[in-house]
């Protein structure tokens, strides 16, 4: 199916090419640009598809029997029907050395696969006669051992439809040897996954322009492939199985929209479906995570056959309205209601030497089934609005309102046997839950814009955050069943924006808060942010961008003691010389500091301990292009980025490259690439990989 996709993006790009062809009319683009622009008329001009350009009617009205040149012309379209399609294709062939190091960690981070590619291709069709549609785009990239592959395709008609298709595939490797191994260096991440996400949207716009619009969408989302998972036996010990994934969520909307002068408003229903079927299974002699004997018993997993089954629906409706009330005044709001409900089954048999804490029981066989539902009205709406009430002053005031509430009911029922093979019952458990959840949020804010002079505006702002919310609390709550907490948050905001000239733009943004209340231990509470943008033009080919970033976050609360601080800076550099064409150069730097302790409970007696993270990471990045001399759009580029941290996990990545690109001859264009991949950890050295890719190829242009 790739290469058949690669097939159709070639056929219109090199379709209706002419054996042999007269240079073509210098005269051509222009006419060509200028019927590009007769395929687009003004949405407000109704008129505008109807009316023929000058040279067209002038092209009616003359005789039918006239000779010349004119005659000529017309008795060979080709020229003007090859304006009508344009595109290109690129494709090649990528290499893949190694990679040498670890294999895991190679497909984690970057996993290019070789094999023959479709880089990318494009095309887009025009129909000067405007009868079915006025224009057809498409495009894809990434296709053949891709691992990230696009489509898309869109088609329109003015005033009549305008309808698009998107398609996405992504696939994604996470197996990093360090994380969720109780065995490093030796061992495998025990939370490992190998799947794909595949996400594809349609949307039909009717009557696009005109003043009522009626539109539908349908949006698939599904993710499948196989990773490893961990069945847990209570506190006791845990076994690494094998995971087969599986889920997909489809997503119906329509709806119309009416846009008038001063008011729009847009009326949609919707609705999802969800589906989710995982399982787990494992055959063998698997000893788990646990490497001391349980009451002088080695604990034991030798089968494991795991299911879910989660079957998922909602129906939301939606409002939204701006309105233009005055010259002053503008008002916007919006209403979202939505009431997702979902089931749940699950069932299990494992098999081994296993044992019940509580019970200090050993058996050798295990039946789970476990049911559920719940459902969670969600209602959304936030109102605003934008006053002009002076010629330098705005105001704009938002209010954001969110309350949702949980009902659901879970029951799990074991049973433990002798064995699976003499299924005598020794002990059972039942479980029964009827969790109530209830989240409300609220949050207003308004901000005065003013403009001091012309060259420098100030803001000024406040937003204050208020909620309550009740949960079901965790497995060491010294509380009960439920959980319950508040948000109170005061924050400060200013800013400023300076242009003394044009080519000098400064801009500066402040927020502080205090906080009463927060839900968890690592929210905003007591914090400061500050960021600073500056950018200056020092020659018409020479720009320098520079920003701050800067985040400090405490909560001095005696059971917690949560610090936290980042910051961040960046420069970047863009030369383009215009009268010499032969050289352009982009560089960026980034050095970011990240440092956070936080008090917490360690296990097995509870006592306090200090959790510390620091890093400090310095990342670059540059590019020079080169035109290569006597050649029409040759280009050599150098360069590459790279990333070193220090700190808690000192890392350094490396990805320096190459690129040419060489015309061959008219609309065929040779590339070839190569990079290299660096990546070693300082406190994890089997984490390390390197590897070379090289890439070429062909771009044929139309």
């Amino acid at each position: 199916m790739r290469f058949l996709l690669a097939l159709l993006l070639a056929l219109p790009v090199m379709a209706q090419l002419p054996a042999s062809q007269a240079k073509p009319d210098e005269k051509a683009p222009a006419a060509a640009q200028a019927g590009d622009q007769a395929t687009a008329p003004k949405a407000t001009d109704p008129k505008a598809a109807d009316q023929k350009p000058a040279d067209q009617k002038a092209a009616d009205q003359k005789p039918a029997d006239q000779s010349g040149s004119g005659a000529a012309a017309a008795a060979s379209p080709a020229p003007v029907a090859d304006q009508n399609l344009t595109g290109s294709i690129d494709f090649g062939y990528r290499w893949v050395t190694g990679p040498g190091g670890s294999v895991p960690e190679y497909r984690t981070v970057v996993n290019l696969n070789q094999g023959p590619q479709l880089f990318g291709g494009d095309f887009m069709l025009v129909d000067p006669k405007k009868r079915y549609y006025d224009r057809i785009n498409g495009s894809a990239y990434g296709w053949g051992s891709q691992l990230y592959n696009t489509a898309m395709l869109n088609a329109s008609k003015q005033g009549a439809y305008r309808v698009s298709f998107d398609y996405r595939n992504m696939a994604y490797f996470a197996a990093e040897p360090s994380f969720a191994n109780p065995a490093i260096p030796g061992g495998f991440d025990q939370q490992a996954f190998d799947t794909r996400r595949r996400v594809m949207s349609f949307d039909l716009d009717l009557f696009p322009g005109k003043r009522i619009i009626p539109y539908l969408a349908f949006d698939r989302n599904t993710w499948q492939g196989n990773g490893i998972n961990t069945w847990a036996l209570g506190a006791l010990n845990s076994f690494p199985v094998s995971d087969q994934l599986r889920d997909a969520t489809n997503s119906y909307r329509g709806g119309v929209r009416f846009e008038f002068n001063r008011w729009h408003v847009t009326l949609e229903q919707g609705g999802t479906t969800y589906k989710d079927d995982d399982s787990s299974f494992f055959s063998g002699t698997n000893y788990g995570n646990r490497t001391t004997p349980y009451l002088g018993q080695s604990l034991i997993l030798n089968s494991l056959q795991q299911a879910y089954g989660i079957r998922g629906h909602s129906i939301y409706s939606k409002v939204l309205a701006t309105v233009r009330a005055t010259s002053r005044l503008d008002v916007y709001g919006q209403f979202l209601y939505s009431e997702p409900k979902t089931d749940v089954n699950f069932a299990e048999v494992a098999g081994g030497n296993l044992a019940l804490a509580q019970s200090l029981l050993f058996y050798g066989g295990q039946l789970g089934f476990a049911t559920g539902f719940a459902e969670q009205p969600h209602i959304t709406a936030n109102v605003g609005f934008e006053l002009r009430p002076w010629k330098k002053t705005r105001v704009i005031e938002s209010l954001i309102i969110d309350r949702q509430h949980d009902s659901s009911y879970g029951m799990f029922a074991a049973y433990y046997l002798q064995s699976l093979t003499n299924p005598t019952q020794v002990g059972s458990a039942l479980t029964a839950l009827n969790p109530y959840q209830e989240v409300n949020y609220t949050q207003n804010q308004v901000d005065v814009f003013y403009d001091l002079t012309p060259k420098l505006t100030l803001r000024g702002g406040y937003r204050y955050l208020t909620g309550d919310a009740v949960v079901l609390a965790g497995q060491l709550s010294q509380t009960g069943t439920f959980a319950s907490g508040n948000l109170r948050r005061d924050v400060g905001i200013g800013g400023i924006t300076y242009r003394p000239s044009q080519k000098l733009s400064l801009h500066g943004e402040y927020e502080g808060s205090s906080s009463d209340n927060i839900y968890f231990r690592t929210s905003l509470n007591d914090y400061s942010k500050i960021r600073a943008i500056g950018k200056y033009q020092v020659k018409p080919e020479l720009t320098i961008q520079g920003s701050f970033d800067f985040l400090k976050n405490t909560n001095p609360s005696p059971d917690i003691r949560y610090n936290f601080d980042s910051r961040n800076w960046a420069l970047s550099v863009f030369w383009t010389p215009q009268n010499s064409k032969w050289v352009t150069l982009m560089a960026e730097y980034d050095r970011a500091t990240i440092s956070s302790t936080i008090d917490y409970l360690d296990l097995p007696f509870l006592t306090t301990a200090v959790s510390a993270y620091y890093e400090r990471t310095n990342t670059g990045l540059a590019t020079v292009d080169v035109k290569i001399p006597h050649t029409k759009d040759g280009k050599l580029t150098a360069g590459g980025s790279l990333f070193t941290s220090g700190g808690t996990r000192p890392t350094q990545y490396y990805q320096p490259l190459a690129r040419l690109s060489l015309p061959i001859q008219k609309h065929v264009y040779w590339n070839t690439e190569w990079q290299w991949y660096g990546f070693s950890e300082q406190f994890y050295m089997f984490e390390a990989f390197r590897t070379h890719v090289f890439m070429t190829g062909l771009r044929l242009t139309r």
